[in-house]
C-alpha cells in the first residue's frame, strides 16, 4: 500500500527492514510493516496552578499554553512519535503529562521566591517558567508555541494582591499629594528667589565697574614692573601664581567693597615684595648650594669611611667564621671518631653478651636435657622396683658411693678420737669358720662381706635414721654387742 499523509500529520512506519521507527509524510507500506498517523497541530491547555511563594503565601496562576510537537527538529519528532503519539493530544494521559510539569516548575519556581519579587517581576517570573517548562518538554519532543499567563490571584483567606494593590494606590495618592504640594513650594521659592538674583546682579555688576576701573589704572604700573622684572619672575612663575591665587582668594573673601583698595596695595607693594621674593629665592638657592657642597664632602669622606669599616669588619667576620668552621670541623670529626668508638664497643659488648646469652642458653638446655634424661633413667628404675621409693633412694644411694662417702667422712671425723667398733659374731662365737680347699676359701669371703653390713648398716642408721631395704636383712636389736 502507499499511504500519504496530510499536510499536519505524519506517518510512523515499523517493521521489517526499520531498524526502530520511520518517520515520513508518504511511503511504501510493504508486507511485514505497520503504520500509524499522528497529527502536528498544537492544542491549548487552561491550568490554574496553585503554589506557594517563600513566605508560605499561596497564589493561584490562571495560564494558558499551546503545546504541540516540535516539527523543526527530526529528533524531537522521533522523541514525541515514541513516547505520545499512540495517545490523543485531548486525552486524560497528555494533559496530566503536561499539567504535571508546568505545576511542578512553577511551584519550584515560587518556592525560592518571595511574594513581593513574584509580583513586582512578573515578567521576569512568567519567563523563567515558560524556560524551565520547555527544558522539561524537550525530552518528549513537545513545543510551547504561546503561553499566555494571567493575572497572579488570591487564594481565598490570603488576599495578598487585594491588600498589596490597595497600598498601590493609596502611595500614590500620598505622592500626588506630595507633587502638588512640592510645585507650590517651587513657585513660592522661585519667586524670591528671582528678587533676589535680580538685586545680586545689580550690586555684582556695580562691584565689578569699580573693580575694573580701579584695574586699568593699576595695569600700567603692572606692566611697567613686569617689564623690569620679567626675566626673574620667569623662574619662580610657579610661586607668583601660587601667590596670586592665594591674594584671588583673601579678595573674595575679604568682599567686593574691598577689592579694589586691595588690588591698590597690592599694586604698589609689588615691586618690594618681588624684590624680597627674589632676594629670598637667592638665598635660598645660595644656601642649597653651600649645603649640598658640605653634603657631598662629608658624604663623600663618610663613604670612603664606612666602605673601609665595612671591610674590615667582613674580613674579622670572614677569618671569625673560618676559624668557627675549622673548630666546628674539629669538633665533629671528634664527635664521629668518639660515636665510632661507642659503636663499637657497644657492638663488643653486643656481641659478648649475645655469646653470654648463647652459652647460658645452651647450658640451659643442655640441664634440660639433662633433667629429662635423668627423669626418663628415674622412671624406669622406679617401673623396675615396681614403684618402691624407699628401695629406689637406697639404690641411689649405693650405686653413687653415699655408704662409701659417709664411711670416709665418719673415719676423718673420728681420726685422732677413740673410735667406737662393733664387732658382729656368729652363733658359735667364733668370726668365722675355716675350711679347706677353694670352695671353703671363696664362701669364707662372702661371709666375711655380709659380716661387715650389719656393722655399717647399724652406723648409717645411728647416723642418718635410715634403715636398710628389707630384702638385704633387717637388724636384730639384741645380736649386737659392742665393745
Amino acid at each position: 500500500m502507499y499511504k500519504v499523509a496530510s499536510a499536519s500529520q505524519y506517518l510512523v512506519i515499523t517493521g521489517a527492514g526499520i531498524d526502530d521507527i520511520k518517520l515520513a509524510k508518504k511511503s511504501w507500506i510493504f508486507p511485514g510493516q505497520s503504520y500509524t498517523v499522528f497529527d502536528l497541530s498544537p492544542v491549548n491547555y487552561t491550568f490554574e496552578v496553585q503554589a506557594m511563594s517563600a513566605e508560605k503565601l499561596p497564589f493561584i496562576l490562571p495560564a494558558v499554553f499551546t503545546i504541540g510537537p516540535r516539527v523543526d527538529d527530526k529528533s524531537s519528532l522521533l522523541k514525541y512519535a515514541k513516547l505520545l503519539s499512540s495517545h490523543d493530544k485531548l486525552s486524560n494521559h497528555v494533559k496530566e503529562l503536561v499539567q504535571g510539569i508546568i505545576e511542578g516548575e512553577t511551584r519550584v519556581l515560587a518556592a525560592s521566591m518571595t511574594m513581593e519579587q513574584i509580583f513586582k517581576g512578573t515578567k521576569e517570573f512568567k519567563k523563567e517558567v515558560f524556560e524551565k517548562v520547555q527544558l522539561e518538554l524537550n525530552q518528549f519532543g513537545l513545543l510551547i508555541y504561546n503561553a499566555n499567563v494571567k493575572q497572579l490571584v488570591d487564594v481565598r483567606g490570603h488576599e495578598y494582591f487585594s491588600y498589596l494593590g490597595q497600598k498601590t494606590q493609596m502611595e500614590a495618592a500620598n505622592q500626588a499629594k506630595v507633587d502638588v504640594a512640592e510645585a507650590k513650594m517651587k513657585g513660592e521659592t522661585g519667586a524670591k528667589l528671582r528678587e533676589g538674583q535680580t538685586l545680586q546682579n545689580a550690586a555684582k555688576i556695580d562691584a565689578e565697574t569699580k573693580i575694573i576701573s580701579t584695574q586699568r589704572v593699576g595695569e600700567g604700573k603692572k606692566q611697567e614692573i613686569k617689564v623690569n622684572t620679567e626675566v626673574k619672575v620667569y623662574e619662580n612663575e610657579k610661586e607668583a601664581e601660587v601667590a596670586l591665587a592665594n591674594s584671588q582668594l583673601a579678595k573674595k573673601k575679604a568682599g567686593w567693597a574691598k577689592e579694589a583698595k586691595v588690588a591698590e596695595v597690592e599694586a604698589n607693594k609689588a615691586v618690594a615684595l618681588r624684590d624680597a621674593e627674589l632676594q629670598k629665592e637667592v638665598e635660598r638657592m645660595n644656601a642649597m648650594t653651600r649645603t649640598e657642597k658640605l653634603k657631598a664632602e662629608f658624604l663623600s669622606k663618610a663613604s670612603v669611611e664606612y666602605e673601609t669599616k665595612v671591610q674590615e669588619a667582613n674580613w674579622d667576620l670572614y677569618n671569625k667564621q673560618k676559624a668557627a668552621e675549622a673548630i666546628l670541623y674539629q669538633k665533629e670529626k671528634e664527635a664521629a671518631a668518639r660515636k665510632a668508638t661507642a659503636e663499637a664497643e657497644l657492638y663488643a659488648r653486643q656481641q659478648a653478651a649475645d655469646g653470654e646469652f648463647y652459652a647460658k642458653k645452651k647450658e640451659a638446655e643442655g640441664l634440660v636435657a639433662l633433667g629429662q634424661a635423668q627423669g626418663v633413667y628415674l622412671r624406669t628404675l622406679l617401673e623396675a622396683l615396681k614403684g618402691d621409693y624407699a628401695a629406689l633412694r637406697d639404690y641411689l644411694m649405693i650405686n653413687s658411693g653415699m655408704f662409701q662417702q659417709i664411711a670416709k667422712t665418719n673415719a676423718e671425723a673420728v681420726r685422732g678420737l677413740q673410735p667406737k667398733i662393733s664387732i658382729w659374731t656368729g652363733a658359735d662365737g667364733s668370726s668365722g669358720g675355716t675350711s679347706s680347699g677353694a670352695a671353703n676359701s671363696a664362701m669364707k669371703d662372702v661371709a666375711g662381706v655380709y659380716k661387715m653390713l650389719p656393722p655399717l648398716f647399724k652406723t648409717v642408721e645411728e647416723q642418718t635414721g635410715m634403715l636398710p631395704p628389707t630384702w638385704m636383712g633387717t637388724l636384730a636389736r639384741d645380736s649386737a654387742h659392742s665393745s
